[in-house]
């Protein structure tokens, strides 16, 4: 498996396969993003694409963002998401490539969006919790 940035010059060339990867995750959100809002955001170069890759086959997608604090710069990855489902271990392996693009783009701290179980995969600082209540 291989890890690619994916520039905003050849989003839509793989929109078709990435797009399904991405809904699939975004069921889990309270209705903040749906892949069309992805889209626009990759589009504008506000959103990062990363792509995983095995057997010339996209079985993985990964989309960030900077976030830009007073005192620190992060890449917070607003979602992330396998063809099966699993197999989250082998794509973090591959997240020290991601690391090395959130550094030499100026961040100090990497953060995500996830669910519990995926947290404790993670094997990262619990930093903090944001619950979140229906109005």
């Amino acid at each position: 498996m291989e890890a690619y940035f994916v520039p905003p010059t050849d989003v839509m060339k793989l929109w078709g396969k990435v797009e399904p990867l991405i809904s699939k995750a975004l069921k889990h959100n309270y209705g903040e993003l749906v892949s069309s809002d992805v889209l626009k955001g990759l589009l504008q170069k506000k959103l990062i694409l990363w792509i995983g890759f095995e057997d010339d086959d996209i079985n993985s997608v990964l989309v960030g963002e900077f976030v830009p604090y007073p005192r620190k710069k992060a890449f917070r990855i607003l979602t992330w998401s396998t063809k099966s489902g699993y197999h989250y271990e082998e794509w973090m392996k591959l997240f020290y490539k991601i690391e090395d693009f959130a550094r030499a783009n100026g961040c100090t701290l990497m953060e995500a969006w996830t669910r519990k179980g995926l947290a404790k995969k993670l094997n990262w600082n619990h930093s903090y919790s944001i619950v979140s209540k229906q109005l």
